[in-house]
């Protein structure tokens, strides 16, 4: 396989950056232990569809342009740190839950689960930093003369990978045994990934200045 190299580095480079904590591993984290197992992992494929849609437009050449135009970029960077702080807000604003419902009712709340996937989604196709990701992996580990329907398979690679740790981590952190130990505090876990989520969008605006 001619491109067995160039596959092998982009999957390590991809791994090691989709395994880094940030706005989605966040998002997904609450999500798995606020809400259960299926709003998480519908969270987690709202994620890998966001992830389509950076692979769409880079394979296009249409992030190559958002790079090169100043304007562009900080407006993606503004959308990207005024979304993270919304929910960052949400999150801080979080109540303790009553004391008699029980912990496994909260997955079957359907308002959530509706929710779940539009939230994966957003927080991922609003974070300029996969624009940037994308752009590195797709500019320098893969070569020019690599066929289009080759670097779609890898695009294609990356959605799959990225939603499949994403499903992981929801499936660890939704446990029965691992939601009991935050149900309790609940509430003060989330606002611990809302500060979390705050700084996040306080880094993106830092680098505008």
């Amino acid at each position: 396989m001619p491109y067995i190299h160039e596959f092998i580095m982009l999957t390590v480079i991809h791994l090691l950056a989709v395994m880094s904590p940030g706005p989605d591993f966040a998002i997904v984290l609450r999500q798995s232990i606020s809400f259960g197992r299926r709003t998480a992992i519908l969270t987690s494929i709202g994620i890998g569809a966001g992830i389509s849609v950076h692979v769409l437009y880079t394979l296009l050449g249409i992030g190559l342009l958002i790079s090169q135009s100043a304007y562009l970029m900080i407006t993606a960077k503004i959308l990207g740190a005024a979304y993270i702080t919304y929910l960052g807000i949400n999150l801080l604003r979080s109540k303790p839950a009553l004391e008699e419902q029980p912990v496994i009712q909260v997955d079957s709340n359907k308002k959530h689960q509706k929710k779940a996937f539009i939230v994966g989604f957003m927080t991922n196709v609003l974070n300029p930093k996969a624009t940037l990701f994308f752009l590195a992996i797709f500019t320098t580990v893969v070569s020019a003369k690599t066929p289009i329907a080759v670097q779609s398979i890898y695009g294609l690679w990356i959605i799959l990978t990225t939603t499949a740790w994403f499903c992981l981590v929801s499936f660890l952190f939704s446990q029965q045994s691992v939601r009991q130990k935050f149900v309790s505090h609940g509430h003060w876990f989330d606002r611990a990934m809302g500060i979390i989520l705050l700084l996040f969008a306080v880094k993106l605006l830092v680098e505008l200045i």
